[in-house]
Formats: C-alpha cells, structure tokens, sequence
C-alpha cells in the first residue's frame, strides 16, 4: 500500500489505518485477547503498517495489545497514539505519554494526539498553551515524531495552532458523517494538515450488516449513535440499497467502497478497526479499488440523503 506523508512530518502512514479501540474491549461486547492480535497482525501483513490506539482504551489494555503484537516488527509500522481530556497538564501529558512507550514497548511514538479537547466529559479546563508546551517538549525529546489533535473544532484546531505544528486532526468521518467537511477539512487543506478519519464505515453500519429493528447487547457504544437511530438510520438502510448496486459494479463490498470513498477525499485517510484477521484483510483489499470520478460524485450524492437531514451537532453520539 502506497504511504502518505503525515501533514508536513517526516512521518509516513497508510491511507487505510487499523484502529484498535474495539482491543481495549471496554465498551465493546465479544472481544477476544487472541483474535485482536491475529487481526494487527493481519493488517500489517495485509499492508496496513500504521496503528492507531489511545491511553483510554480499556486503560492502556489497547497499546499493550498492539505491543503484544507488533514489537518484534516495530521498526517497519507506525503508531498513533493519544492522551485524553483528563491528563492535558504538562506534567499528566509527559506522565501519559512515557506510560504509553512502557505499553507500546517502544522508545518512540510516531504520532501521538490530544483525543478529546480540554473540559471535554466534564474534565478540567486546561489552556492548550500548556497542553502544546509539554507537546512540543517530546518532540523535542524525540519520544513523540509528530502531534495531532481529535474531535477538535475548527476554532479549537486554529488555535493549538498557534503554539506548534498541528499534522493531523482526527474527526468522526464517514460518508454517512460528514461534518468536518462544513468545519475545519478546508483549514486542514489549506494548512497540509492530514484527516485521519474515524468511523469511516459509521461503526459497522456502512457494511449492511444492521437490518431494521436491530437492537445492541447492552455495553455496546453503538446504541448511542445517532446514526442508528429512528428516521436517521432509517435513510441510512435507503441508502445503502443505491450503495451496493455501486458495490457490486465494481466486486468489492458496501464497506471497502466506504473506505475507498472517505481516502478519495482531500487529505483524509480512514482508521478502520477489526475484530479479527479476515476483516482486517478485507478492510485492507480496500486500497485496491480505484473509482471513477463519476462513480465518487454518485456515491457521494447517495451519502447525502443521509447527512442532508443530520443537524450541525458535532457529536456522533448521545453522551452526556
């Protein structure tokens, strides 16, 4: 799989990206040590040789999975990593950090992020002046290579700027969410900042595999996605009908045109996750199909009667 520069780093990653939330197994049912591991590997075998992860997930349990299945190859894959909402001091964010080295069983972290902006799940506001100081101190460090932000608005993006070089924004983005493209996609453009998309397949539903009426085991994240439900997740099974007609036409499935749409886009890759290796395989066969410029601009309308009826509420989910 052909790389891509990270923003204006010296970093190279993948356009498809394996995410490792669903590793962490906290909020996710039927997940297991063993297959997540498989399914890494797999990836990277596959071509898909950057990993993104976060200290969050399960408490560390993710990275210390993603170690557990790539340190003897750590030299030829890249891994992202984040520091979340309630460690953004600079001495939490250099404490994180050498934390996520010890799980990841490495000495540097090819991209590490900001996963949720201060004040974010009722935690402390902290200035990002500070949060950016002790940033940029790793990197001077060499312990991180370089810094990006997620679930950060354009505001918020624009003014992390302001304090250091910013190569990537991670937003919720998918052809069934595409808020960011109203919000910071032209900053992130114009400033060769990479979208590292997450959720491009809109966690599972963009392969078809939900059928009206499904109900979630309880535990499952997904029960709070708006996108699953009433008049939303409605339009969305519309949709995918007009969908796999454009699957079929080209012999790949409704979630590999996903993915092939969202790293079609301006500076975006796609983080997509898997439980176990024939998803990651399939998920990597992805970087294979090559769309028309037709075929992008049908797809893309078909996504919109989706989006079209979404309101500008950023947050792909119902939290509080």
């Amino acid at each position: 799989m052909e790389k891509r520069r990270l923003g204006t780093s010296d970093v190279n990653i993948t356009p498809i990206i394996m995410g490792t939330w669903q590793a962490g197994k906290k909020q996710w049912v039927g997940i297991e040590d063993a297959d997540s591991i498989k399914a890494i590997r797999a990836a990277v075998d596959a071509g898909i040789t950057t990993i993104d992860t976060a200290e969050v997930y399960g408490q560390g349990h993710s990275e210390r999975i993603v170690a557990e299945a790539l340190s003897n190859i750590r030299d030829q894959v890249e891994y992202a990593t984040k520091v979340f909402a309630n460690h953004l001091k600079y001495n939490q964010v250099i404490e994180a950090c050498d934390n996520s080295l010890k799980n990841l069983k490495t000495d540097y972290i090819d991209l590490y992020q900001i996963h949720w902006p201060s004040g974010a799940f009722k935690t402390e506001i902290v200035p990002i002046e500070e949060t950016m100081r002790a940033l940029n101190e790793l990197k001077t460090q060499g312990k991180i290579r370089a810094i990006g932000v997620s679930n950060f608005s354009l505001a918020q993006l624009e003014e992390a700027s302001q304090y250091g070089r910013i190569d990537s924004l991670q937003p919720p983005y998918s052809l069934f969410w595409r808020y960011v493209e109203k919000d910071a996609a032209p900053y992130c453009v114009e400033n060769q900042i990479s979208i590292i998309a997450y959720s491009p397949l809109a966690q599972g539903l963009l392969t078809g595999k939900f059928e009206k009426g499904h109900k979630f085991e309880q535990g499952d994240n997904r029960a709070d996605n708006k996108l699953f439900q009433g008049e939303n997740f409605e339009r969305a099974l519309q949709a995918l009908e007009k969908l796999r007609q454009e699957a079929e036409s080209y012999n790949c499935t409704l979630a590999q045109l996903a993915i092939v749409w969202l790293i079609a886009q301006p500076q975006s890759n796609a983080i997509v996750g898997a439980r176990n290796a024939e998803q990651a395989v399939a998920n990597a066969k992805a970087g294979n199909v090559k769309l028309s410029k037709q075929d992008l601009q049908q797809i893309d309308a078909i996504g919109r009667l989706v989006t079209d009826h979404l309101d500008d509420s950023p947050g792909m989910w119902t939290w509080a």
